[in-house]
């Protein structure tokens, strides 16, 4: 039969894309959501199995199982429905179809294929999505049978996504699948031993394959191959695999340990847990033991096949023989009384009173047997009568309590329990964590046994009580978790680490939602923990006093005090630190911390008074005292404080000595009346001129020479020229 799918479904909300997969009872298309507008995969079950009732309830299992699972390891299952499709005969077919979350990326079957073995790292990476997934899905009571590389998704992000929960494949292949009853159990190569022997499966069914999974992560193939199915299958319960290590030179022989763990014969001596499984690899992993490390794959294949030797032999019903025989009563007092006649009536031939004695000993013979024949005949009456009674007075009939989840609405929990034969009660939990109107627990538990028309109670939550978070700061991870689970809170299993000035590294720094804020019961809390490091604060404008307390009291750290002038910060304020401020540094750490001494006093010797004065200014230096000439072409000749001496420019007085000095000129350019002038700024009104005698002649030479002292009533001769008579001869 052959049904040609629509462009779309569910009345048009998705609409078809290419395929993307295809697998023994369905195939997968990409599809888009038009009424949220995003990308989904549209898994349709294969045209010529929809009225194949096995096929239709795995399919439809598939949606029941998944649907209550939400984990970010876990692919999603977003809706699920029928279209009524129409072959090519015009026959109507109902093919039902699950929407699932898009995962772009590759299987992990894909990765192996083409890149061969993982690294240990990639290899922790992928089994600990795995396991979370597994921990999950096992937590709510959903085994996934089918664990293999082609049921792990690895996005382009990284995170790992496994696939196909509550379903079992059909069989693709003579050498891909192992089936019982025609119902698919698993692939060959990822089989438990028990699912191999058609025997029921747990969760550590799963773990063994997921241990299969590890191992071909790490040598590049699965650990059992074979002609056929039957050939694997016949490995995976009655051979150890080859160590990992002696397949990849190098590899810790760590390893060998938890793959054989994960993968030991008897259920028994594997991994209790997905957390246990994923707990040895983290503590690999990060140096430290696993639990694995004390176990013997031999060992374990030796008990296991000792104990299935016992199972067997005490289940093998012995042949009756000569031996064996049933006890019976009549034959028994026959040969009985036989024996026990013999030896008599020997006796009486030979005395020759043996009929007397013969006739005796018939009649004695023929009472024995009558009281034996009466015997089975009442012994055979009680049997009857007590088959008789049993019938008429068997024990209650007994049927199994539904297991009820937190995904079940109130409705359809009493609508189970009733259809179950059960009566249904309802109780409110007043102590849970969980939002109200959540289920939380039934008594008697889900899968056990209980008289039919007895009472099941199922707990649904009041709503979570409020309480204070406790404060952990500076407690061990460990110390902390224990204590807000205890408090009723959730933990984050990732913490997230922060630079901290106070908490030792390792160590607890805070919590979001933090420490005493009051929370709802089963809020999710986030760790921080301290890295060990801590950043230099700025203490810019702080005063040494100030810096100090900021170093050395409150960050603990070690500190070396020294001084340097400068013209910008105050005296006994920061000028900087080493390191600089934002520094990330160990706890701890030496801090050199540079305080200012002070402004240095500047040189301005030599130069005039007027522009001494603008250099001062410039500083902040506003008191200042002339001792000498004030005119603004005096020449400084000495101040006080000396240079580079310390200097408060809001409090300290500095002094310039001054002086005259003739003024100096440039040749050719300077002119008469631009030199008076300069004199009468100094002071000097006595000038002899010799030459033109005009502002505009140019000045060619003086005496006293520029540069020279100027006292009392000194008099300048200045020599001039007509300027255009051409440049005169050097400046004195």
């Amino acid at each position: 039969m052959s049904i040609t799918l629509p462009a779309s479904l569910a009345g048009g909300r998705y609409q078809l894309g290419p395929l993307i997969g295809k697998g023994g009872m369905a195939e997968v298309h990409t599809a888009l959501d038009t009424r949220l507008g995003r990308t989904v995969a549209v898994k349709i079950m294969r045209s010529d199995l929809t009225n194949d009732e096995i096929f239709l309830s795995r399919f439809r299992r598939e949606a029941h199982s998944v649907a209550q699972l939400n984990n970010p390891n876990i692919v999603s299952i977003y809706d699920s429905g029928e279209e009524i499709l129409t072959d090519e005969h015009g026959n109507k077919e109902r093919v039902p179809y699950l929407v699932m979350e898009y995962v772009k990326g590759q299987t992990l079957r894909a990765i192996l294929k083409e890149n061969g073995a993982l690294s240990q790292r990639d290899t922790e990476q992928v089994m600990l999505g795995v396991l979370n997934a597994l921990e999950y899905s096992h937590h709510m009571g959903i085994i996934h049978r089918d664990i293999k590389p082609g049921n792990i998704m690895i996005s382009e992000q990284g995170i790992v996504k496994v696939m196909d929960f509550g379903i079992a494949r059909a069989l693709d292949d003579s050498a891909a699948t192992m089936t019982q009853s025609q119902g698919v159990v698993g692939t060959a190569q990822y089989l438990s031993p028990e699912q191999a022997r058609g025997e029921t499966v747990d969760l550590r069914s799963d773990l063994y394959s997921a241990g299969c999974v590890l191992y071909e992560m790490l040598t590049g193939r699965p650990p059992f191959n074979g002609d056929s199915a039957v050939a694997i299958a016949y490995q995976h319960v009655s051979e150890v695999a080859t160590p990992p290590s002696a397949i990849v030179p190098g590899l810790p022989t760590m390893w060998d340990s938890i793959c054989a763990k994960a993968m030991a014969k008897d259920r028994q001596n594997r991994y209790a847990t997905a957390a246990e499984f994923k707990n040895d690899i983290v503590a690999f992993m990060n140096g430290g033991t696993p639990v694995a490390a004390a176990f013997n794959p031999l060992s374990d294949l030796s008990n296991m096949r000792a104990r299935k030797d016992a199972e067997q032999e005490a289940a093998t019903v012995p042949v009756p023989t000569a031996a064996t025989q049933a006890f019976n009563p009549i034959d028994d007092a026959v040969a009985q009384t036989q024996t026990a006649s013999i030896a008599p009536v020997a006796t009486q031939a030979a005395d020759g009173t043996g009929r007397a004695a013969r006739a005796a000993q018939a009649r004695h013979r023929k009472k024995v047997i009558y009281g034996w024949v009466i015997s089975v005949i009442v012994l055979a009456a009680l049997i009857a009568a007590g088959v008789a009674w049993a019938m008429t007075h068997k024990g209650p009939e007994m049927a199994t309590v539904p297991t009820i989840t937190s995904q079940m609405s109130k409705v359809l929990a009493e609508e189970k329990i009733k259809a179950a034969g059960f009566t249904y009660e309802e109780k409110e939990d007043t102590d849970s964590a969980e939002a109200k109107g959540t289920f939380t627990k039934q008594s008697p538990k889900g899968g056990t046994q209980a008289k039919k028309g007895s009472t099941v109670t199922v707990w649904f939550s009041a709503g979570p009580k409020q309480v204070a978070v406790p404060d952990v700061k500076g407690k061990d991870q460990e110390e902390a978790r224990s204590a807000l689970e205890n408090a009723g809170f959730k933990v984050s299993s990732s913490a997230t680490v922060e630079d901290s000035a106070s908490v030792p590294k390792d160590k607890v720094t805070r919590t979001d939602p933090a420490g005493g804020t009051s929370q709802a019961k089963g809020t999710s809390i986030l760790l921080y923990i301290s890295s060990g490091m801590t950043k230099v604060p700025d203490l810019s404008g702080k005063t040494k006093d100030e810096a100090l307390k900021a170093l050395q009291q409150d960050q603990k750290f070690s500190v070396t005090i020294q001084e340097e002038l400068s013209d910008t910060v105050p005296k006994d304020s920061v000028i900087r630190t080493d390191p600089a401020a934002g520094a990330a540094v160990q706890q701890g750490s030496m801090i050199t911390v540079t305080i200012s001494n002070g402004m240095g006093m500047k040189d301005v010797t030599n130069l005039t008074l007027k522009k001494a004065k603008e250099n001062l200014n410039q500083l902040g230096i506003t008191k200042i005292d002339i001792d000498g000439p004030k005119a603004d072409d005096a020449i400084v000749i000495r101040q006080t404080p000396p240079v580079n001496t310390p200097i408060d420019k809001n409090t300290d007085t500095v002094t310039l000595t001054t002086e005259l000095r003739v003024p100096a000129f440039t040749p050719g350019k300077t002119t008469l009346g631009e030199y008076k002038s300069r004199l009468s700024n100094l002071g000097i009104a006595t000038i002899t001129v010799q030459g033109p005698n005009n502002d505009n002649a140019i000045v060619a030479a003086v005496n006293p020479p520029g540069g020279a002292k100027i006292t009392g009533d000194a008099r300048v001769t200045v020599t001039t020229q007509d300027p255009s008579s051409g440049s005169g001869g050097p400046s004195d």
